[in-house]
């Protein structure tokens, strides 16, 4: 018998009367979360060399408006879907600020 659960800071199991105590934040919470140094330099970076062809062919694709065949393109040079995603979304930002 397991008397513990993990991960579900619910109320407890057991027969003895014990108060949950907040757990420290985890650094996988903030994985994601862009600082502004880094923001800084992966802007300057864009700034100076520009975008990769792959990129520079799915904004092209993007203002054809064939979103599919880009997410295609980016899939097939970042690997992962998920990857692939953030990159057309990134890219579809700068396609829509560079028509306007």
């Amino acid at each position: 018998f397991f008397f513990f659960l993990v991960a579900m800071p619910t109320k407890p199991v057991g027969p003895h009367p014990t108060t949950l105590r907040k757990r420290p934040q985890r650094p996988a919470t903030t994985k994601s979360v862009r600082g502004k140094r880094s923001l800084l330099a992966k802007q300057v970076a864009r700034e100076v060399c520009g975008f990769a062809p792959y990129e520079k062919r799915a904004i092209e694709l993007l203002r054809n408006s064939l979103d599919k065949r880009a997410l295609r393109v980016c899939k097939k040079k970042l690997g992962t879907h998920k990857r692939a995603k953030a990159k057309v979304e990134e890219l579809g930002r700068f396609a829509r600020a560079a028509q306007n």
